[in-house]
């Protein structure tokens, strides 16, 4: 501040006072930080463009290792669960092309083409990575046979869903013989004897020698010791188990449990 008294000098012609001069350089420096901030350096700039271009690299390798090379192609195929079916020729059934690319497999069409197999009853396929594809099958159990008898092509088994996917030479000991027009998954009489084959307690079933019916509702078996079981239809099973056992152990010929609550021996 001037002393008092004094007169202030007053500003030569051209000249800004030094208030002025400061704020005019503060303004263009604020001017050119705000150039440097909205345009990035040129080194900067390059090292964007080469992120963007390694980063399009690798999704382009990544598409190429999985999708075309051989490096995560099928090497191995496990088949699990094949006892009574080779393991061989559930491959070959497969038909799963070595080294293509694990990812461009259909494992649906795969799946389909073992599940057309005759001793096969379901099949589930799936990736083991890297190179390892595993089908894993469920064999069909037969529940029964039927034979063919003279000139036809032997004795063949059928499972619980009246499915006829074998043929043997000898009749197998220890399984119930179907007697029956014919013998077709597609045909109800089949699957409804098939049906409480596959549901009576294994102690009745050891005993059963032969299956019958006329309608689904009418199943009978044929005991070992001579006895007929009329059992009706495959419900109640539980029911009809239990009232059969206690009508086993009197006299007759015939025992008929189609309807468990009025049971009859004959």
């Amino acid at each position: 501040m001037p002393r008092t008294g004094e007169r202030r000098r007053p500003a030569e012609p051209g000249r800004r006072p030094s208030t002025e001069r400061a704020r005019a350089r503060r303004g263009r420096r604020s001017v050119y930080d705000r150039r440097r901030t909205a345009r990035p350096s040129r080194h900067k700039e390059m090292r964007r463009r080469w992120v963007a271009l390694l980063s399009v690299l690798t999704v382009v390798a990544l598409v190429y290792l999985l999708w075309f090379s051989s490096m995560l192609g099928v090497q191995q195929v496990d088949v699990i669960g094949s006892n009574s079916v080779p393991a061989d020729q559930v491959r070959g059934a497969a038909a799963v092309p070595d080294q293509k690319p694990m990812l461009r497999l259909d494992t649906d069409e795969i799946r389909d083409r073992v599940a057309q197999m005759p001793g096969i009853a379901t099949v589930d396929v799936t990736r083991s990575w890297p190179n390892t594809l595993e089908i894993t099958v469920t064999e069909r159990a037969a529940i029964a046979f039927f034979d063919s008898g003279p000139g036809g092509d032997g004795v063949h088994l059928v499972d619980g869903g009246g499915v006829v996917f074998k043929t043997v030479k000898e009749r197998p000991a220890g399984l119930p013989e179907l007697k029956l027009p014919s013998v077709s998954a597609d045909d109800p009489v089949t699957r409804a004897v098939t049906g409480v084959l596959g549901v009576i307690p294994q102690q009745l079933l050891k005993q059963v020698t032969t299956a019958t019916a006329k309608t689904p509702g009418s199943v009978e078996f044929a005991l070992a010791d001579g006895k007929t079981v009329r059992w009706g239809t495959s419900a109640d099973t539980e029911r009809k188990a239990k009232v059969l056992a206690a009508l086993l152990t009197r006299e007759g010929k015939v025992f008929d449990v189609s309807a468990p609550d009025l049971p009859t021996v004959s």
